[in-house]
Parts: structure tokens; C-alpha cells; sequence
């Protein structure tokens, strides 16, 4: 990187990219930065990614003029990288008159973005989606939420995909609602619980879906599964890695509830069918202090609902929450059907109420026509890391909100949507646009090469009017020469052949 960044944009690989450097260049007030991000995530070392991953949340909370871009790389981009730093090596490595003249003679690049500066955008829609496995026998019966939210975010919301986070979990969400729709398809298996699935958006923004999705439900209507006897809201995120899964709760679930049954299934389930799990409970307490919750069942714990988050993370801290870097190639997707399956076998433990009943704690009811199919849980996260799921990117009319709720009505009943807009006198949250710009380069020689130039011309427009001015004096001289010539080649003209000429013509010369 060149010693002097005023008024230069800084490119950098991510390999080469640190928070020293990035405060570097705001402190020298460079034009920009770009840091250029490799195609495929898994060739770069995993020190390098967990590096960039805890350097994200630093420069989210960095507040800058200097404007950031973050792009994937290609052979030109490369190559203008390859260029800019070969020059600045050379810069450094040279002695005063080399670096004079390269300074003179070497190719620059000018970055220039297209767009106009970013605005607020008003009546933005944050959709959410619901969907339910009625019970059979009675209205009053208790009610199992699970809820997924399907927004990602990162450093650079197109760049977002959000493979673990919280892509993982929506898939887990998916296969569970089919796998317990054959379960409610058949009288003798239709159990005497209602199951709501929710994916939630907004989730990365304080979970604003599930909030407003609450107070419809509990404050605005009179009809809801939420209202009365809910057993237990299960909440879903980042599932898709390691050999951990924690419980995360706000108070820890009573003997001889729904909730404690659940956590006892799940600490079984684990221990005889899949030891290789480390499966425990994590207990905090919700902190109404923080501007921002930990985990999406604190928002039913708000409201007394009892409701706890599945995950593979021990804190919600953790830097893979938020970041570009959750790209689908970090998903292990054989540890993802596995986690998905504990949990499967753990609701339908509590629904059936098997442990009570003496079931074996090795018993599996997904298994043969019933199992886990693996190549749709793969298919579906597939489908959903193939585009860039920020909450300011997905509106009410997107593709994705349209494809979730045609593959949930395979499943669920009575699907809908809820949509959430942000207060317009005190907004919770603000979106803007012009998240994604052209960045055009354009090849340019230094400003000291049009100085050089100037000099050029002007020294040569000099020798040219000087010529101009010595020019006729030689003329003249040229044409003294000739007529000498001329008058010495009549003489001798004469001398030679005039008695002759004479002669033939008859003439007398006196």
C-alpha cells in the first residue's frame, strides 16, 4: 500500500485486507477502499476467513466518510490490482530520478461509480410468513411453535447469503413441516397438538417479523394459537455445523412441563442415538438494557411466552452471525440432516408422549417411508444461498417470499403473509437504497505526464519557428549557386560548340 492515500482509491485482496490498514487509509482520507472478495469462499484459508469475520462487526460500527465497496473478484479487477500494487512496490524500492520518471511515464487507473447518493427508503415492507398443522381432538389444545427467521446480513448486504445463519434453519424449518404433515396425514399418527411454523423476517434487525407477528396475534385479534395453552415456541438458527447443539433459554424450563419434557427428550435422543453430539443448555437472562436481543425466543420470553433457540453456536456473539462469509460451502449438510433429525425426533417424543409411555430412548420414528430426506434438505439450502437474502433486499414481492409460501401450502394450512413497516414518527428501523453500484476503471496517465507533454509541444512549436525564421537567407543562397551553375554551363557552351552551330547555320562572326 502506497505511503501517501489522499485522494487514492485503495484496492486490496482479502488476504492482504486488516483493520489497520482500513483505519490507515480513512486517517490518510483516501478516495475509497475496495476490497476484492475470491469467487469461492472455500479456497481461502480459514484463518484468513476468521479473521475477516471478526474484523465485519469493527467496521460496521466504524462511522467514515470514505466510501467502502466490497466486490468479487475477476481476471480485470485482478489484474488493475496486480498493475497498482507492482507499481507501488516499485515506488518504494526506486531511487528519486526513477521514481520521477515513473512517476512521469506509468499508467494509473481512475475509478469512477455510477449512481446517485443514497436515500432513505419509505414504506418498506418486512413479510413474514405462518403456516399450521392442526390437532386432532378439540379446539383447546396445546400449541408447538417453531420459528426460523430467513433474512441474512454482513458487511455488504448483496454479498449476504447467509448460508448458516440463518439459512440452515429455515431449511431445518421446511423439512420438519413435511415430515409432520405425514404424520397429521393419517388419523392413527394426528396428534393432539397444534404445530404453527413461522419464518420470521427482519430477523437480523431486533426480529421485527416475530415482534409485530406477536402483538397481532396477542394484542390485535381474538382467534389465535398463540392466545392460550402454548406448550412451547422452539426457535431455529445457524444448525448447519460442528458436533455442539445448545439450548439457549431465558429461564430454565420446570419439571413436568412441555418445555422440560422437550429438554429431556433432546438430552436423550443425543446420548443413545448419537453420541458423537455434545449436546447442553445455556441459561441467560434477557437484557432489556441492550438495543439489540441475543436470540429470536427472546421476543416470545417478552411476552411470557415460554420458547428457547436451537443452535450450534455456544454465544449469540459469535461473528458468523453477521457476516459475508456464511456462504453455502461452509455448510455440512450431513450435520444439518443429522441436527434436524434430533430435533424431529425430539418433538415427536413429546407429542406422543413416548417417553411417559416407556418407548425405548433408542427408538426412531423417521425411518423408511417416514425418514429424513437429505437430498431435499440439500436441494432447499441450495436454493436459498443462491441469492442474497438481506432484509432491505427482499421485499413483499420477491421471488423468494413467493417460492417459501408455495412450498409451505404443500405442507401447512391456512399459509399467510404478515407484513411489518417501520413507524414512520419513530421508525425502529430504516433501509436505504443503492446498495449496489458500477464501479468503472478507466486507464489514465499522471497529472505530471500532461505537464511533461505541454513542454514537449511548446519546445517543438519553438524549433519549428525558429527554422521558419533562418529559412530564407538559405533560399537565396541555394539560388545564387544555381544561376553560377547555369552562366558557367553557357560558357562553356560557347567555347565548344558555337563555331560549329555558326556553321551550320550559316552565319559570319566577326
Amino acid at each position: 500500500m502506497a505511503d501517501v492515500l489522499s485522494r487514492r482509491c485503495v484496492i486490496m485482496r482479502l488476504a492482504e485486507f486488516s483493520f489497520e490498514k482500513f483505519q490507515e487509509a480513512i486517517r490518510q482520507s483516501a478516495g475509497a477502499v475496495v476490497v476484492i472478495l475470491p469467487q469461492n469462499m472455500s479456497t481461502m484459508p480459514q484463518d484468513v476467513i476468521q479473521q475477516f469475520m471478526e474484523i465485519e462487526p469493527e467496521l460496521l460500527a466504524t462511522e467514515t466518510i470514505v466510501p467502502v465497496y466490497f466486490a468479487l473478484e475477476d481476471d480485470e479487477l485482478l489484474s488493475i490490482h496486480d498493475q497498482t500494487k507492482a507499481a507501488s512496490v516499485s515506488q518504494g524500492t526506486a531511487s528519486a530520478a526513477e521514481v520521477l520518471i515513473h512517476t512521469a511515464t506509468a499508467n494509473g487507473f481512475q475509478m469512477v461509480t455510477s449512481g446517485a447518493q443514497s436515500k432513505a427508503i419509505s414504506d418498506w415492507a418486512v413479510t413474514s410468513l405462518e403456516g399450521r398443522l392442526t390437532g386432532l381432538g378439540g379446539e383447546d389444545l396445546p400449541t408447538i411453535a417453531i420459528v426460523a427467521h430467513y433474512d441474512s446480513f454482513g458487511v455488504a448486504p448483496w454479498l449476504s447469503y447467509g448460508a448458516d445463519s440463518n439459512g440452515s434453519g429455515v431449511a431445518a424449518l421446511l423439512e420438519l413441516a413435511r415430515l409432520f404433515s405425514r404424520l397429521y396425514t393419517y388419523k392413527r399418527t394426528h396428534a393432539a397438538y397444534n404445530i404453527l411454523f413461522f419464518v420470521s423476517g427482519g430477523g437480523k434487525f431486533n426480529y421485527q417479523g416475530t415482534k409485530r407477528w406477536l402483538e397481532d396475534n396477542l394484542d390485535h385479534t381474538d382467534s389465535s394459537l398463540l392466545q392460550d395453552n402454548v406448550a412451547f415456541v422452539l426457535c431455529l438458527d445457524t444448525m448447519g455445523n460442528n458436533n455442539d447443539l445448545y439450548l439457549h433459554v431465558s429461564k430454565p424450563p420446570k419439571e413436568a412441563t412441555p418445555q422440560h419434557a422437550f429438554l429431556r427428550d433432546l438430552e436423550m435422543v443425543t446420548s443413545s442415538q448419537y453420541k458423537e453430539v455434545k449436546f447442553s443448555m445455556v441459561h441467560k437472562k434477557i437484557n432489556l438494557a441492550e438495543d439489540m436481543l441475543a436470540w429470536e425466543h427472546e421476543r416470545f420470553g417478552i411476552r411470557r411466552l415460554p420458547a428457547f433457540t436451537m443452535s450450534h453456536l455456544e454465544s449469540h456473539k459469535s461473528s458468523l452471525r453477521t457476516t459475508v462469509m456464511d456462504v453455502r460451502s461452509q455448510i455440512d449438510i450431513q450435520k444439518l440432516s443429522r441436527n434436524t433429525r434430533i430435533i424431529a425426533e425430539a418433538l415427536a417424543r413429546v407429542i406422543y408422549n413416548l417417553t411417559e409411555k416407556g418407548a425405548p430412548s433408542d427408538l426412531q420414528i423417521f425411518t423408511e417411508q417416514m425418514q429424513l430426506q437429505e437430498d431435499q434438505l440439500s436441494s432447499v439450502l441450495d436454493w436459498l444461498t443462491t441469492q442474497p437474502r438481506a432484509a432491505q433486499l427482499v421485499d413483499k414481492d420477491s421471488s423468494l417470499i413467493a417460492t417459501m409460501e408455495y412450498y409451505m401450502s404443500r405442507y401447512l394450512k391456512d399459509v399467510k403473509r404478515h407484513h411489518v413497516k417501520a413507524d414512520k414518527r419513530d421508525p425502529e428501523f430504516v433501509f436505504y437504497d443503492q446498495l449496489k453500484q458500477t464501479m468503472n476503471a478507466y486507464r489514465v496517465k499522471p497529472a505530471i505526464f500532461d505537464l511533461l507533454l505541454a513542454l514537449c509541444i511548446a519546445a517543438y512549436l519553438a524549433v519549428t519557428y525558429f527554422v521558419a525564421q533562418v529559412s530564407p537567407g538559405v533560399s537565396h543562397c541555394e539560388e545564387v549557386s544555381l544561376r553560377d551553375q547555369g552562366c558557367v554551363a553557357v560558357r562553356h557552351w560557347s567555347s565548344h560548340q558555337q563555331t560549329r552551330f555558326f556553321a551550320s547555320h550559316n552565319i559570319q562572326v566577326r
